[in-house]
């Protein structure tokens, strides 16, 4: 079975988390749905990088989820969201890629 690399993952994580929790009007539901993409990055980027970097990258994960709310607020829901589900694919990138 293909893996799907953590940088999706994360960055599905943070939209999917979001729009569980927009269309079903239950937050805590879309805090599984992040929560739990948010575990399967972690364990992807602990075994490609190891554990600095997962937590690392975790420590990433929560503060791009944090930081949508206030940036929501300048910019809008929706960009926001997407703005930091980008941010977090590119450091998720740079940390677990192949260096050659």
């Amino acid at each position: 079975m293909a893996r799907i690399p953590a940088t999706v993952v994360a960055a599905s994580g943070l939209v999917g988390g979001y729009a569980v929790a927009r269309w079903t009007g239950k937050r805590p539901l879309g805090g599984a749905a992040l929560l739990a993409a948010g575990a399967v990055a972690a364990r992807e980027w602990q075994q490609r990088s190891g554990g600095k970097a997962a937590a690392g990258l975790s420590v990433a994960y929560v503060a791009a989820f944090a930081g949508s709310h206030p940036l929501a607020k300048k910019v809008g829901a929706w960009p926001a969201v997407f703005s930091v589900a980008g941010a977090m694919a590119a450091a998720s990138w740079a940390v677990t890629r192949e260096r050659g």
